[in-house]
């Protein structure tokens, strides 16, 4: 059997020199690698860091995000306790305290302007049962079919978001 002749590319034939540059490139590549790896766990920590964060801003937003809404009600809460104290009274008058009651309503109304709530009043409307709900239907000759005849109780909405129908009459043709 002959004997081969040694490559150029055979490991045998590498000189010292080429050695000892293989060598460090193969330390900068392993270097290079090392810091790779290092960033990538770095990168994610912080990813898992800005998740927790997230998740306790969350958490927090559910508990406390109705704070400020909230804060502002209590104000209509003591204008009532004082009614209520007022009505009490015995010098109290029907008229003062429907005095009272209409300026807490007007606290209130104030408040649902505020916080972006719209009231749903749709008497002698055409009926639109994405914001009304009919409660009977009565035949009338005053107002046309499939109209409000009247509103039992007014419906709210959320700036776009319906948060409860209107309870309506409707009118049907006779």
């Amino acid at each position: 059997m002959p004997s081969a002749a040694p490559e150029e590319n055979d490991i045998t034939s590498v000189s010292i020199e080429e050695y000892q540059a293989l060598s460090a490139k193969l330390t900068e590549v392993e270097s290079a690698a090392a810091a790779a790896r290092d960033a990538q766990l770095r990168a994610l920590a912080e990813l898992d860091n800005v998740r927790k964060r997230a998740e306790r801003e969350i958490d927090s937003a559910r508990k406390f995000g109705t704070e400020r809404v909230l804060g502002d009600l209590l104000a209509i809460n003591d204008s009532l306790e004082l009614g209520i104290k007022a009505a009490a009274n015995p010098d109290a008058t029907a008229s003062s305290i429907g005095e009272g009651m209409t300026l807490t309503h007007g606290q209130l109304l104030k408040f649902f302007d505020k916080h972006g709530i719209s009231i749903v009043d749709p008497a002698g409307q055409p009926f639109n049962p994405d914001f009304h709900e009919a409660v009977s239907a009565v035949p009338s000759s005053d107002v046309a079919a499939n109209h409000v005849i009247s509103v039992l109780q007014k419906g709210y909405r959320l700036h776009d978001r319906l948060l409860r129908p209107a309870m309506v009459i409707v009118a049907k043709a006779p």
